[in-house]
């Protein structure tokens, strides 16, 4: 397992690699870098979250004009969710919605299929209200079914399936820096781990725990009282894939020493028959 990788393995004709990243507002994210941070990788596909802008404001199109496809949905809440997906080639079909209005309206899911490749790019909810009260957390499983569920019938219809995205809960407790105390937070909470279990009990593979059985590794922290430097943080971003897609997973890590946001950028790397195999 590479933690950081380079710039040729991103940019390799002999692999595929996926990147995502929740840039907790994209403009915000663009003053920091985010233009260099993207034309140095080279990524087959992209992903970003919580963009929390449409695509004129984003300046969608300066920023990935060296993609052959983009996409933003953004939320009906202005400022709000939204995700961001780009390609280097074109995508033989674009989805962009769950069939249920109170997910789409947050601008949650999208995906591009490239022959039997199909990535969705998502931004999963928080289960917290607006008084950190939990009250969004049946919302929030609510949509990692109808997901799963949708996500799942192109699994059986031979599709290799690649979820990237913000998935807001932490798995086990080797997940995250304090698991005891968060253990009555939204996303340690046991409802929320139990439907992340159901998805790897169904057989999704969650690419990072494939190369790296090891703490310590995180993709969020709190920008209080300095708990990136002393790495109090969680790993609530993921890659996950389906089983057949897993054949031809070769890496994946998690670029912890990228700055730009209180999340930090994840990969993985397939090989490029996962296209067409």
């Amino acid at each position: 397992m590479t933690e950081e990788p380079t710039l040729a393995a991103g940019a390799t004709t002999d692999t595929l690699i996926l990147r995502a990243w929740n840039v907790n507002g994209i403009r915000a994210a663009r003053k920091k870098g985010l233009d260099a941070w993207i034309d140095q990788q080279k990524s087959f596909a992209l992903g970003l979250q919580e963009v929390r802008a449409s695509a004129e404001d984003a300046g969608a199109d300066s920023l990935f004009s060296d993609f052959s496809k983009w996409d933003i949905r953004s939320a009906d809440r202005k400022g709000y969710s939204g995700v961001a997906l780009a390609s280097r080639e074109l995508p033989d079909e674009i989805e962009t919605t769950l069939r249920r209005h109170e997910f789409d309206s947050e601008g949650r899911y999208q995906l591009f299929r490239f022959g039997r490749l199909s990535i969705a790019n998502v931004y999963f909810p928080n289960g917290s209200g607006k008084h950190r009260d939990n009250s969004r957390v049946r919302y929030k499983l609510d949509f990692y079914r109808a997901l799963e569920s949708q996500l799942w019938q192109r699994v059986q219809a031979g599709e290799h399936v690649v979820v990237m995205g913000d998935f807001n809960t932490a798995f086990a407790p080797i997940d995250l820096a304090r698991p005891k105390a968060n253990e009555r937070v939204s996303g340690f909470l046991a409802e929320e781990r139990a439907e992340l279990e159901r998805w790897f009990a169904k057989g999704w593979v969650d690419t990072f725990r494939q190369h790296c059985k090891e703490a310590h590794h995180y993709t969020w922290w709190s920008q209080r009282q300095g708990a990136r430097e002393r790495n109090v943080g969680w790993r609530i971003d993921y890659i996950v894939c389906s089983p057949n897609a897993a054949a031809f997973l070769l890496d994946s890590g998690i670029d912890s020493t990228v700055l730009g946001s209180d999340h930090c950028p994840i990969w993985a790397e397939f090989e490029p028959r996962i296209v067409n195999g």
